[in-house]
């Protein structure tokens, strides 16, 4: 398929790292996930986090009461890993389908991860649980020493903690969420089956600079940190290559308006509105759209073993305004790509 290609039908994505946020957050931006995404892994950095099957449950119906019943959409659940976790309640949890996978934050990663794993031998039962019964292990792969530089502690958690995990657990499934960095692409690349990880359309669409033109640009400031652009050209070379180990992954994270721009912004990018649009024009650039199918749509159900979506949705080359900021909650968000035209159009699902 080349790049002159006007309009393009794809098996409807999923969204395999979201956060949705809770109250009147969640009802705002919910929507924007659902109405392109037939699923997605939502996040359980919520305060308070979301530790047992029974906050699972709870927190699966607040999405579920929040989103437009007609736009047909599953939030997977997942649980936030703590130090000492009950392995019990993780294997009962995704016994009754409450869980889809769980997630480690190492502490103080990112927002709302202060109650996250200060050491993997803290969790190890749970590991051993989780790789006994099928269930994944999602990674924000980062350390967090102070002493390390911020643009490369993604590469520091690959040899300190990420390959003795891959070591200890052969035959536990993890996703290396939100990559950033060539050696994160080429450690998955190299992994077994196992092991796999998403990217976002920001990661693809810019590298570091873009935090600084003509000053501080808060609303790209995400965690983990956009890089070097040597950077940024992996991870599009591994998000067209085709390769099932990859696939979409948001991480789409709203924040108001006035929390980003504060004396401590908040990290995270809003790019739920129109992220197809924006791996689309990335993979337009690459001459790979034959290709986005399978990293958005076939790639995640697949590791996760779940059915592909039967239904379709069409993308038309056909101009698309992002606004400058989106009304949500009393407040106002600015959205991943706000003052730019991009040159793809989500046309909805097809009938």
């Amino acid at each position: 398929m080349s790049e002159t290609v006007d309009r393009l039908v794809i098996r409807r994505p999923d969204d395999w790292h979201v956060h949705l946020r809770d109250g009147a957050m969640l009802a705002a931006v919910a929507d924007y996930t659902a109405r392109q995404f037939a699923r997605a892994i939502v996040m359980p950095n919520l305060k308070p986090p979301v530790t047992t099957a029974a906050a699972g449950a709870a927190y699966r119906a607040r999405i579920q009461a929040a989103v437009d019943p007609a736009l047909n959409f599953t939030p997977l659940i997942t649980c936030y890993l703590t130090d000492g976790i009950n392995p019990d309640e993780l294997v009962r949890g995704h016994g009754e389908g409450i869980f889809t996978a769980a997630k480690l934050y190492p502490a103080h990663a990112t927002t709302n991860s202060a109650l996250g794993v200060t050491a993997i031998d803290h969790i190890r039962p749970a590991l051993a649980a989780m790789e006994r019964i099928g269930m994944p292990l999602l990674i924000h792969g980062e350390v967090t020493d102070a002493h390390v530089d911020i643009f490369d502690r993604e590469a520091v958690f690959i040899e300190r903690t990420l390959a003795g995990l891959v070591q200890d657990y052969p035959g536990l499934k993890i996703v290396f969420e939100h990559i950033t960095t060539a050696e994160a692409a080429e450690f998955v690349a190299a992994s077994g089956p196992n092991i796999a990880a998403t990217i976002t359309p920001h990661h693809l669409a810019i590298n570091r600079n873009a935090m600084f033109e003509g000053g501080i640009r808060p609303h790209l400031y995400c965690l983990p940190v956009v890089k070097r652009e040597r950077h940024r050209l992996a991870l599009r070379a591994a998000a067209t290559s085709g390769s099932a180990k990859f696939f979409l992954g948001t991480d789409s994270a709203p924040h108001a308006v006035t929390d980003k721009e504060s004396a401590c912004g908040c990290a995270g990018m809003f790019n739920a509105p129109f992220a197809i649009e924006s791996y689309a024009k990335t993979f337009a650039e690459e001459g790979a759209l034959d290709r986005l199918e399978g990293f958005a749509s076939e790639h995640g159900p697949r590791f996760y073993g779940l059915p592909l979506n039967d239904s379709h949705i069409a993308i038309e080359r056909r101009a698309v305004a992002v606004p400058e900021r989106l009304p949500a909650a009393d407040t106002a968000i600015v959205p991943f790509h706000a003052g730019e035209t991009l040159e793809w159009h989500y046309a909805g699902i097809v009938v």
